[in-house]
This record gives C-alpha cells, structure tokens and sequence, in this order.
C-alpha cells in the first residue's frame, strides 16, 4: 500500500518559524510506499513554494484545509501550524472521515483541556495521533535508554533535565523523562515559575525560569530546571541517577556514564548530536560533491535527522497496524507534566495527577495579569504606594507622639 501524503501549514523556511513541514516531508520522501500528494497553508505562496520543492500537483495546493480534505483524501496529515491552532485542525481531519493518522508537530495544544481532546476524538474516530516528539531517536538519548536497561547505573533512582522552558522545549524533556522511566504514571507535580519579561513563542508564553520537581509512582522522582536556572543541573541535559551510578546525556550532545563514582566513560553514539547527526569530513565532502548533481541525491547522503526517523517510526506502525512509540498517549502524559507545572505555580502548592483543570495556567495568569511583565509594573507600583502611605502613616504618628511628649 502507498501512503498519500497531506499538509497543513507549510510554512517558510527563510521566515521566523522552522518550517517543520519540510523536515517532515524530507522524512516521507525517503520511503518508497509513502507519496507527496497535497497541502494547504492561508499563506498561498507559502504552499505553491512548498509544493514546488516537493513535486505536489498544482491542483492540490490549498489555502483551506478541508478542501484539501474532501478532494485529495490524504490518508496521513502531517499538521504544522502554531500550538493554539492543533486541537480544532486535529480535531476537523479525525472526522474528516478519509485519514488514517495524524502527525502533529508538539507542543501538543495551548490548553490541557484542547490536548485531551486531540487524543480522545482521534481514538473514538479510529485515526492514529502521533505527536512529533522526535528526539527519542537521537542515539544520545536512546543509547542512555539502553545502559538504564541493562542495568549499568543499577535501579532508577531520579530524573533530572535542563531546558529552555517548560513547554515549547520541555516538552521533548517530559517526553524522554517518562520514556526514561518506562511510562510510569506520576503522582504528584511541584513547582514555581518566574515571568516577569515577556517570552512568546509561536503566539504562546513561556516562562522564563522556572523549577519543578515530580514522583511517579514507583517511587523514582525527576527535577528539571530552566530558563534563567537551567544552569543548575550543569553541564548535563539529562542526567538519571541509579543506585549504582548515573549517566549524562550532555550540552554537546555527548553520552558519559560512572559506576560508584568511578571515572566517566563515554559512550559511543556516532555522529549523531543534541538536536541532529553532526556528518564527518567524509560524508561532508560527499554530499557537496553531490549537491551539485542532485539536491535530493545530497540530501540521501545525509544521516537521517532524527524527524526522518520518528517519520519512518510512524508509518511502520501504521503500515503495521501497531502503535506508534510517538502515540497521543504518550504525548499527553509529557504534556500533563507541562500543565501541571505551571498549575502548581498557580496554586502556590502541590497538584495531584490526574490534573483536573481545563485550562493554561500560564495563560491565565498572563491574562489576569497575576505574571508578566504589566504585572511586575503593578507589583513594583503597588509596593511604591504601600511605602508613600507608609511614610505618611509613619509622619504623622510621630507628629502625635511629638504632641503628647510637649504636652
């Protein structure tokens, strides 16, 4: 069977986002039962480009995605548009009736409550929602999975990350962090941010420190750190701690173990870095030579980019009818940890899983001007005052006092 292939939100690359339909669409170019056959973006030029780099028939570029829908009846739809839209755009494709699965770009959904819905209306209409956590295949972070496994730092203990933020980043972290620890439920979430400087990222906020800490249920804990303090976990991006030793996913995408405080020994994970493969000189010369016959045959000569792999993950399972390692599930237990971060900040306490709100925390206190920037302004005018009719409290208590000792 060969798959057709849709898109929403193409994007552009020479623009301020990252246009991830194209790395999504280098990772089904790369496989022979997976074809290219349409896509929509409310930018027009944005899809006519896209489908110009990528062979798609001009009659199936679109500036709505419905339409692309009902007339090229994709079976999988790679979504890639900004994190607000995800949960309505998801959504529409699961009814639409002509889909097989759902490859949306993380984070998952502006609220928790949207982030829900994206996996229950794809799993009551039968379509597989796979949610584009891509650095579980970079060899770093799976080769750490693998020592966990054979035991060499002995039984988990705890998980700890650095990142930039909670959301827009961590939720790669949480991802891995439960992968880490074989997807065990977690029963408790404490934290507290700080977002006194405005941080949008594609139309959403982002703290920018924040610390929370977690326990799952088998009793292992994870402590993450960013923005501003993501320095507290040093130089490593992971770090999981065993009973025996502990292993270091590091900033330069390194892979370093120890036993009982021995010496570190790194591990071997090829080219392969902390956000992509790094190619040797070899390969470098290669695809340069190349470049200049094909573009594509130069892009063959390159390591898969850790998208092409969770591409390839994904369509093997559907072809399969196996779940994806990338599933909705999965996804929305990374995100629940994102929520209820930033809902323990808002409570000033402890949240207990499963989270019960609805909404975005951070959003809401952005909007109730509880944090951000106009709210750091209030605080620092509201503290002026206090002081001024402090002052004059102050002044005029003495003034009694100067009285009663004159009297």
């Amino acid at each position: 069977m060969t798959f057709r292939i849709g898109f929403v939100g193409t994007g552009d690359p020479d623009g301020d986002g990252f246009a991830m339909a194209y790395r999504h669409a280098a990772g089904y170019e790369r496989l022979d039962d997976c074809e290219l056959v349409a896509c929509a973006d409310v930018v027009p030029e944005n899809a006519a480009a896209f489908a110009e780099a990528h062979d798609i028939d001009d009659s199936h570029v679109y500036e709505d995605y419905e339409a692309m829908l009902d007339e090229a009846e994709p079976d999988v739809v790679s979504v890639c548009v900004p994190p607000a839209l995800h949960a309505d755009i998801v959504v529409d494709i699961a009814h639409s009736g002509v889909v097989r699965g759902v490859h949306c770009e993380k984070p998952m959904a502006l609220t928790w409550g949207d982030a829900k819905r994206m996996v229950e209306e794809c799993e009551a209409e039968g379509v597989a929602l796979t949610i584009n956590h891509q650095q579980r295949f970079g060899k770093p972070y799976r080769k750490a999975k693998d020592l966990l496994d054979d035991g060499t730092i002995g039984d988990l203990r705890r998980i700890e990350f650095r990142e930039e933020h909670l959301y827009d980043t961590g939720t790669h972290s949480f991802d891995l962090a439960n992968f880490y620890n074989d997807m065990e439920p977690v029963e408790w979430v404490l934290a507290q941010i700080d977002y006194t400087d405005e941080n949008v990222l594609f139309g959403t906020h982002n703290e920018n420190q924040a610390m929370a800490q977690w326990r799952y249920e088998n009793g292992v804990y994870g402590l993450a750190s960013t923005g501003r303090g993501e320095a507290f976990c040093g130089d490593a991006l992971f770090r999981l701690r065993g009973t025996d030793g502990e292993i270091e996913v590091r900033d330069d995408g390194t892979l370093a173990y120890r036993r009982d405080g021995k010496s570190w020994k790194t591990a071997k994970t090829g080219t392969d870095g902390r956000y992509r493969p790094k190619p040797g000189r070899v390969r470098a010369g290669a695809r340069l030579v190349a470049g200049r016959l094909s573009s594509r045959l130069a892009d063959r000569l390159d390591a898969t980019t850790y998208t092409e792999r969770a591409v390839e993950e994904l369509v093997g399972a559907l072809r399969d009818g196996e779940q994806s390692e990338l599933n909705g599930r999965d996804a929305l237990a990374a995100d629940e940890l994102i929520f209820a971060a930033w809902e323990s900040s808002r409570r000033r306490g402890r949240v207990e899983l499963p989270l019960e709100v609805e909404d975005n925390a951070l959003e809401s206190m952005v909007a109730e001007r509880k944090v951000g920037p106009e709210a750091t302004d209030r605080s620092i005018a509201d503290e002026e005052s206090d002081a001024v009719a402090g002052g004059s409290r102050l002044g005029a208590l003495r003034s009694r006092l100067v009285g009663f000792v004159g009297r």
